[in-house]
């Protein structure tokens, strides 16, 4: 694997161009030196640790508040789907806050310190008796926590949200960073740093997910959540012992702002006739500083044309900018607000393929199922299972990588081998058919329910197909996400980009959540009974698996009409690209 990563990214630093910047105070040449895959270490080591911290504590969390904190299932379910939403959530404000005030490698470091912090202290309810209930054994009445218990435990998940917010938009694109975007070298490192950078994490995941919670279920919480507390202080570590390499691509102010302005400038002059030929004729300016890439023109959303209008009352400024930019936009800014708003359609998508692919009931099947490997007396923890998502991930992303996708290119003559979209849509369709499995799987598990038995005769290892398929739908769709918020947003708004794929993911807690309590309370008064009680020997979950295929195939009808619509950023549609004034330079 390390050979193989290496020589997917050697021609980075063999061909780098060195010295890609611009002092603006002075207009002359700033030497910078783009690391590359020198840097790497640092950057991948950090977010490992951090996976392996994060990851080695939420993972198991299901277990950790049903019987140490003793709430019932749909409790905590509930909890954690608000925990994640909002965590997702909090993306959005950590990269509008880099991307206009401190940067990434500010607002990572921060992130990080809190994330150690969030960690440690979940930690300490485990260690301390006094920062949960009681220990409920088979048959005795659950006592569960107090206020003090519960406002300390969420006191941890705040912490670990702020950290969350700030390290997930902006890690990926602190690493994209560190390669030089002028130089054909530069561009490939970036493409192959995607599916390695998630390949890397993944394996962090996997070790996560066998080790850290093995040691939970079978050893100790307390040591159990120390382990992660210890991985992120190791995180921590390695990013700022790296510190001297790094590329800190410094902010250049709100780009939210930009947005406004061309809406508040178009929704004044909407009265206002768009000329013939808008592409020759409508305000064109870039500022000299600006790192974005020049657009050509697009007929997409060209109400917001009128925005360049220039009228009697519009003034210009001697350097060739506008002295009001709420009342006259360039049609570079009109042209970055498109690259958005043509996003934003096929980011819903991103709400139903998470339901698709999260398959949050596994742990609590795996629970009612054999655990023991082969004729073995030693049970799988639960929670573990996961880890086969991350095996079908891992196995696949270097054969898709190194070639899969050299002969598609060979095939279609496309850099990638298939468009982002392609490769997204392939992975909506992959959720579909993990629900069916599911759907199949969870129908079966319950037939093999011996009467007086509350677990199934089944193995768990059943459930080992739908995982599968959930990890391959996560290989095409969640990276094929990643780079096409990467690569079509404008390039100033790359931490709000990054953090689109978390709002997609939060945006499914929530209506995952939603969608189980409709069901639950819809299905409680059924002839077949409720279909997610507590017991699921006693529910009908193939159901809801059957229910939620029903909802991914919808919404993989929908990506399709998206896809057939989308324009992918730098296509134009006047077949004259507006005059450019080449940028040789990368504000840093």
């Amino acid at each position: 694997m390390e050979k193989n990563v290496k020589e997917s990214l050697k021609t980075v630093v063999d061909h780098e161009t060195p010295f890609a910047a611009a002092n603006y105070d002075h207009d002359e040449p700033e030497k910078i030196n783009y690391r590359g895959i020198k840097a790497m270490p640092f950057i991948i080591g950090n977010e490992t640790f951090e996976k392996l911290g994060a990851i080695g504590t939420i993972s198991n969390l299901q277990v950790y508040l049903t019987t140490v904190f003793n709430m019932k299932r749909i409790s905590a379910t509930t909890l954690l789907n608000i925990f994640n939403g909002t965590t997702n959530i909090a993306t959005l404000v950590g990269a509008y806050l880099c991307d206009t005030y401190f940067g990434r490698y500010k607002t990572l470091g921060f992130a990080s310190i809190a994330s150690l912090f969030g960690l440690l202290a979940i930690a300490l309810t485990a260690v301390f008796k006094n920062l949960h209930p009681p220990h409920c054994s088979p048959g005795d009445t659950c006592v569960g926590p107090d206020v003090g218990q519960m406002a300390f435990l969420l006191f941890g998940f705040a912490l670990l949200i702020i950290g969350a917010g700030g390290i997930r938009p902006c890690n990926l694109a602190f690493g994209v960073d560190q390669f030089n975007p002028k130089t054909e070298s530069g561009k490939r490192g970036i493409d192959s740093f995607f599916n390695w950078y998630y390949f890397t994490v993944t394996f962090a995941q996997i070790v996560s997910l066998t080790l850290v919670v093995y040691v939970q279920s079978n050893v100790s919480w307390s040591i159990g959540l120390g382990l992660p507390a210890i991985f992120m202080f190791f995180s921590c570590l390695m990013y700022f012992v790296g510190a001297y390499m790094y590329v800190k691509v410094k902010p250049e102010g709100s780009p939210i702002t930009s947005l406004i302005q061309v809406a508040v400038a178009a929704a004044k002059k909407r009265r206002l006739k768009l000329p013939e030929q808008p592409w020759l004729s409508l305000f064109d300016y870039a500022p000299p500083k600006s790192i974005n890439s020049r657009l050509p023109y697009t007929e997409q959303f060209r109400f917001l044309d009128k925005a360049a209008i220039i009228t009697a009352e519009d003034k210009i400024n001697p350097d060739g900018s506008p002295s009001n930019p709420w009342n006259l936009c360039s049609t570079q800014q009109i042209e970055d607000a498109k690259c958005v708003l043509r996003v934003i359609p096929v980011s819903l998508t991103a709400i139903f393929y998470h339901i698709g692919a999260q398959q949050q009931y596994i742990v609590f099947q795996a629970l009612q199922s054999d655990r023991h490997l082969g004729n073995t007396g030693f049970q799988i923890p639960a929670a573990s299972y996961i880890v086969f998502a991350m095996l079908s991930l891992t196995m696949w992303v270097p054969l898709y990588d190194r070639i899969v996708v050299p002969l598609l290119r060979k095939i279609t003559k496309r850099e990638g081998g298939i468009t982002i979209l392609q490769r997204m849509g392939i992975g909506i369709f992959l959720t579909i058919v993990t629900s069916l499995v599911g759907a199949v799987v969870e129908e079966r598990r319950r037939s093999q329910v011996a009467p007086g038995s509350s677990v199934s005769s089944m193995s768990a290892m059943w459930l080992a197909p739908q995982l599968a398929l959930s990890g391959f739908a996560e290989a095409f769709n969640a990276i094929g996400q990643i780079e096409f918020y990467y690569k079509q947003f404008p390039e100033n708004m790359r931490s709000v980009g990054g953090a689109f794929y978390f709002c997609g993911s939060a945006a499914s807690n929530y209506v995952y959540s939603f969608l189980i309590s409709v069901v639950h309370r819809m299905s409680e008064g059924n002839r077949s009974g409720n279909w997610l009680p507590e017991d699921l020997n006693k529910g009908r979950l193939d159901y809801f698996y059957y229910l939620v295929a029903v909802l991914c195939a919808l919404n993989f009808g929908y990506f399709l009409v998206c896809a057939s619509w989308y324009r992918y950023k730098g296509d134009g549609d006047s077949g004259v690209e507006m005059e450019t004034k080449k940028h040789e330079i990368h504000s840093v």
